[in-house]
């Protein structure tokens, strides 16, 4: 018998599908997810039917059957920071200062798990290098939300003030496509002829033989990537030298793919590029273009190519940098997920995950169709907040369910350090174990 909550899931993957393209949604691809259990991710906000929804659209479009969905399994991976161990130990998945601070007016959410980050958090409050929660703390109370934001953002830092829904912004952003999927063809449609499907391709592994190189750090583009490995893709994730991961991030979210140093500038990133079917974009995109590599210029070097770019802000901020618990924060998701006034937050960093998911979608059916023309696609987390906001919630006070994780978790050797990790939410399918960060050569 559907529910409210499976009719707004098949809604929501309605939309989804419409925007990616290609071909009609399988008919009964809508009865086989409304016969599932509810995602036991509790929120006032529909973020268990916006996970159900993000991860059915890749799992029909990668021609898996939707109806073999686990809905507590896609909780676990959703909240897989939480279930992520290291040599049997839980990494610090919030930094010290990251999170939310009281200022003379309002709220401020900062995001400071970068080391860099952090430094240009304290530098712009007048701080010592060592200073903590509890200095933050007090700086703040005697700065107004628009000071403080101010000088963090001015010193290289990051945050937002924490801010109430404002529908009419949101509406803006729905009118957008959720997944914006172009054809982009330079020169009159010149296109390039691309390797052809491994014979190992199967009903499990349907990308196998496509190549995919990996431009993107933190959570939402590496769910992306990861999940194009678990279809089989060859992904190799680049990222610049002079930059360092957070190495607990990249075991959760690298299982499937190797993982290289490369500096942008350099003439192997185009070699690559020349021989890849696709390329996931996660830096800023005023960033990308500085580097000469945008998504137009991307397709006009390479002819062929299909370029992914997801951002935090969207087309309208290229030069923002962002996070989902910021996106939260500012796009008013925060404060109807908070109670007694103060900010809250989704029970998991949905809006990363989700936007990972539905690029994945997209690209998944757009290589398992290839004409030889290049495609762009873009999604941004403040677009998959606006299509959150916009679906039905509840006022009443939520409580998270309990979840028995123990049947839904990987366990990896990686380089001699043991690594439990969530498994993958798509049906019927095996994570390969991740590789250590930047330890595998620059090349297919």
């Amino acid at each position: 018998m559907p529910t409210p909550s499976s009719d707004t899931t098949a809604d929501l993957l309605v939309r989804m599908w419409r925007d990616t393209g290609v071909a009609p949604l399988p008919a009964d691809s809508l009865a086989s997810l409304r016969t599932l259990d509810p995602v036991p991710l509790a929120s006032r906000t529909a973020t268990a039917e916006l996970a159900l929804a993000s991860v059915a659209a890749v799992t029909v479009a990668a021609g898996l059957d939707p109806r073999s969905i686990d809905p507590r399994r896609v909780a676990v991976a959703y909240r897989s920071d939480r279930y992520l161990l290291v040599d049997g130990t839980p990494p610090p998945v919030w930094a010290p200062l990251s999170g939310f601070w009281e200022s003379g007016d309002g709220w401020v959410r900062t995001h400071g798990n970068y080391p860099h980050h952090a430094r240009a958090l304290r530098r712009a409050l007048g701080l010592s290098g060592s200073a903590g929660a509890e200095a933050v703390t007090r700086r703040m109370s005697t700065l107004s939300t628009d000071e403080a934001v101010g000088l963090i953002s001015a010193a290289g830092g990051l945050a937002v003030a924490v801010r109430h829904e404002d529908p009419e912004a949101d509406r803006a952003q729905r009118a957008a496509p959720l997944l914006d999927v172009a054809v982009a063809d330079p020169e009159g449609g010149r296109t390039k002829d691309r390797r052809t499907s491994s014979p190992a391709v199967s009903a499990r592994a349907p990308l196998a033989g496509l190549r995919v190189l990996d431009l993107t750090r933190v959570i939402a583009g590496p769910v992306c990537t990861r999940t194009l490995a678990l279809l089989g893709a060859d992904v190799l994730r680049l990222d610049p030298p002079q930059l360092p991961e957070l190495p607990w991030q990249h075991l959760d979210t690298g299982h499937g793919k190797r993982s290289a140093r490369l500096d942008a500038r350099s003439p192997e990133l185009h070699a690559l590029l020349e021989s890849a079917d696709a390329v996931v974009l996660g830096y800023r995109p005023a960033s990308l273009d500085r580097l000469g590599l945008s998504p137009d210029a991307l397709v006009e070097q390479h002819p062929g190519l299909l370029v992914a770019e997801l951002s935090a802000w969207g087309p309208d901020h290229p030069e923002r940098a962002g996070f989902d618990s910021l996106v939260q924060a500012e796009s008013g998701i925060a404060m109807i997920e908070g109670d007694d006034g103060r900010p809250g937050a989704l029970p998991a960093q949905a809006l990363d995950h989700s936007s990972g998911y539905l690029l994945a979608a997209a690209l998944t059916r757009l290589l398992r169709s290839r004409d030889g023309r290049s495609r762009i696609v873009r999604t941004s987390l403040r677009r998959v907040a606006a299509e959150l906001l916009g679906m039905p919630r509840t006022t009443a006070a939520v409580r998270a369910p309990e979840i028995d994780a123990s049947a839904h978790l990987a366990r990896f050797d990686v380089d001699g350090t043991a690594v439990v990790t969530a498994a993958p939410a798509l049906p019927g399918l095996r994570f390969e174990a991740p590789h250590a960060w930047g330890t595998d050569a620059p090349r297919w």
